[in-house]
């Protein structure tokens, strides 16, 4: 990940294979995005890298947008895309890296935990400067040359606290259920011009970022990591593992190709049934 934390046109353009999961052969669902151009913010680990692969290997011209350049170049080595090193809490410079996205996912975010008494006012602000401002100014951005195609994906990638709330994660709970109702009055505003608007809702997905969660509670606790994950990660989850990010990135492909062009204003859990219990 980068100081924030915040975590292509190959199949069309040249053959590459930089990761087995990016390869079309692994995957469940075809999607051709042909002439699209794909935004994904948060792209250098992660989720977001997953779904850089995987729209890439759609035949998307994918812009990996991320502060870690250095992981940027090397994706961008090998064929997945453009790299876009930016700061998102720039918020014209990430209004500016939406302009001419046929899709736009969403994706950058960070955590921190700590009761909201003791919660840093700064990095409240910073959290829901990020994950809900930058979102709103990338998808500013996006839409008019959306509207002017009359076709556009938003996948705003959420979490299951997008659904439910945990102690300790105020700004990240609180940015969360922001970005749903954006994303909500996207899918409303969009609907008449051929765009859709998407919250993927995960559960904890196996990213650089939830790994050093397990090991801070790990060691806050003076259990093993592996118990970290079934016994206070995953306790609520009737699904005893991590996501991993290619599961994720898979439904953000579906979303963005022309079968799902009547789910809008969606949020589609991935966490093993733990929104449900």
């Amino acid at each position: 990940m980068t100081t924030h934390e915040y975590p292509s046109h190959a199949a069309r353009r040249a053959p590459h294979t930089p990761d087995a999961a990016a390869t079309p052969a692994a995957h469940s669902v075809r999607v051709d995005l042909t002439g699209r151009t794909a935004l994904v913010t948060g792209a250098a680990s992660g989720i977001g890298r997953a779904c850089a692969l995987r729209l890439s290997a759609a035949g998307a011209t994918v812009r990996m947008a991320d502060l870690d350049g250095g992981a940027l170049a090397e994706l961008a080595r090998q064929g997945v895309g453009e790299a876009v090193e930016i700061d998102l809490t720039d918020l014209d410079a990430a209004e500016e890296a939406g302009r001419g996205a046929d899709i736009v996912v969403n994706n950058a975010g960070v955590q921190t935990v700590a009761p909201v008494q003791d919660f840093p006012p700064e990095r409240f602000s910073f959290i829901l400067r990020l994950m809900v401002e930058s979102p709103f100014r990338v998808v500013r951005g996006a839409l008019p040359h959306m509207y002017e195609r009359g076709w556009g994906r938003v996948v705003n990638i959420s979490s299951v606290h997008g659904l439910r709330a945990s102690a300790y994660k105020s700004a990240y709970v609180t940015a969360k259920h922001g970005l749903e109702g954006f994303s909500k009055v996207v899918a409303l505003e969009g609907a008449a011009h051929g765009v859709t608007s998407n919250c993927v809702n995960p559960g904890y997905v196996r990213t650089p970022l939830v790994e050093r969660q397990i090991a801070e509670q790990a060691a806050a606790h003076g259990i093993p990591e592996e118990r970290v994950a079934a016994e206070v990660l995953l306790a609520r989850s009737p699904v005893k593992r991590l996501v991993e990010p290619a599961e994720v990135a898979e439904l953000v492909a579906y979303l963005c190709g022309p079968d799902a062009s009547f789910v809008n204003g969606a949020s589609l859990p991935v966490d093993g049934a733990w929104s449900a219990s």
